[in-house]
């Protein structure tokens, strides 16, 4: 009897593959589990603290988020080659290791050298971890059968926010007098590298004939684009929508990079305390995950996106007018559960807006908004409190949290005037 359970848990997910193989499925969600670690032990987390603890409160805060928006700005310029050097040479995981170990080998590194050597370790290894998931996400095809890719998927989400709690249960372990070391960076590394193995050594991709990459087709890559971006114009409301994405995710992305620095430097936690608090807020948006996507199915993506960003609106709020716990806490669980609901909703309404037949074109766009948004925030707020921090103390902070206010609400201002969709 003890062992039904297991062994029809490892069968059913054996039955998402294509080859019928539960390790195969595993080995490709692991790696979710994987890189999760990094994006919140290190961008989420440790990077911030990091750098205040060399360069000082503003200069730290400010060098941070200049590495944090020039890598994501370097990728974003980028991916549309690197997906179609991938396309043309007909392989995923090649490109995919060589992006993980560009990832983990500075992480490891970071707490070994001076910090202006780290923050550049820092910025090659976000942007390696970013342009790794485009191959990650483009070998599930070659995992999972077409009926059950959302279900695999689903699996690869759920291990990636086990991610986060693991590994800021295990980076606690690395603290000296309450602080990160030089450790936490080689025990990130050191995971991210273990978890992720599993799906080089299981996962077989299906190879289709390779065609040389040249220059030429990196030109049509970004040629594609405006063509992209005309398609989007014949659908109503769809470019309007993309617009309105780009100002509600800086804020969002944003939040997810400094929220460490600010818990510790404006509102005076520890950085043991701070981690307990960011563990916290991922628990409250995994559970708000589920009770947005009911609201999706019954009021429809729009109204709820709209709820949504009234929600982090109002949590923004808070953490700009007060800089004291109580409304830290209320805040803070207001943008955990308005974390889950961004994902739920804005990916739907998407699918609403788009033809069926340019659903893939469309979602390239969407990513690419995506990320160029996570350009802006980041600079902005460390700006603030670079030139705000020695005049006005404190309120430099109050500052910084309401320009991502302001971006926000005109993100929600721009959404409102976009139709609901067809139900597809």
């Amino acid at each position: 009897m003890t062992t039904l359970v297991p062994t029809t848990w490892w069968r059913g997910l054996g039955s998402l593959t294509r080859s019928g193989s539960a390790a195969e499925g595993l080995a490709w969600a692991l790696y979710d589990f994987a890189n999760t670690i990094f994006s919140f032990a290190i961008v989420s987390f440790a990077m911030s603290l990091w750098a205040i603890r060399f360069l000082g409160e503003a200069n730290g805060q400010f060098w941070f988020t200049v590495a944090v928006s020039a890598s994501v700005l370097v990728n974003a310029i980028v991916s549309p080659v690197l997906g179609a050097m991938s396309d043309r040479a007909g392989r995923r995981k090649g490109f995919l290791l060589v992006f993980t170990l560009l990832a983990i080998v500075p992480t490891t590194l970071i707490g070994l050298v001076d910090i202006g050597l780290g923050l550049l370790f820092f910025a090659l290894a976000n942007f390696a971890y970013q342009a790794a998931l485009i191959y990650y996400d483009a070998l599930l095809p070659d995992v999972a059968r077409p009926e059950t890719r959302g279900r695999l998927s689903g699996i690869g989400v759920a291990l990636g926010y086990l991610g986060t709690i693991v590994s800021g249960l295990l980076l606690r372990l690395t603290f000296e007098d309450g602080e990160t070391t030089a450790l936490s960076f080689l025990l990130v590394g050191s995971l991210f590298a273990l978890f992720a193995a599993p799906l080089f050594v299981v996962v077989q991709e299906r190879r289709t004939p390779g065609i040389p990459f040249q220059l030429l087709d990196a030109l049509r890559s970004w040629s594609q684009l405006r063509s992209t971006l005309a398609h989007a114009r014949e659908s109503p409301g769809l470019l309007r929508f993309l617009v309105g994405r780009f100002f509600y995710t800086d804020p969002v992305n944003t939040a997810i990079a400094i929220m460490s620095a600010f818990a510790t430097q404006a509102i005076g936690f520890t950085s043991s305390e701070a981690l307990s608090v960011l563990l916290l807020l991922t628990v409250v948006a995994v559970l708000a995950s589920f009770g947005w996507g009911l609201m999706v199915d019954r009021w429809g993506p729009k109204r709820t996106l709209l709820l949504v960003l009234g929600v982090w609106a109002l949590g923004l709020l808070l953490l700009g007018l007060s800089l004291e716990r109580i409304p830290f806490y209320v805040g803070g669980a207001l943008l955990g559960a308005g974390l889950g609901g961004v994902a739920v909703t804005d990916r739907l309404l998407l699918l609403r807006l788009a033809p069926p037949d340019r659903v893939g074109e469309m979602f390239g766009l969407y990513g690419l908004v995506g990320k160029f948004s996570a350009v802006i925030g980041p600079v902005l707020y460390g700006v603030i409190v670079l030139v705000l921090l020695q005049p006005l103390g404190k309120l430099a902070y109050q500052a910084a949290i309401l320009s991502l206010l302001g971006l926000l609400l005109v993100g929600f201002l721009i959404v409102r005037r976009v139709p609901e969709g067809l139900n597809r």
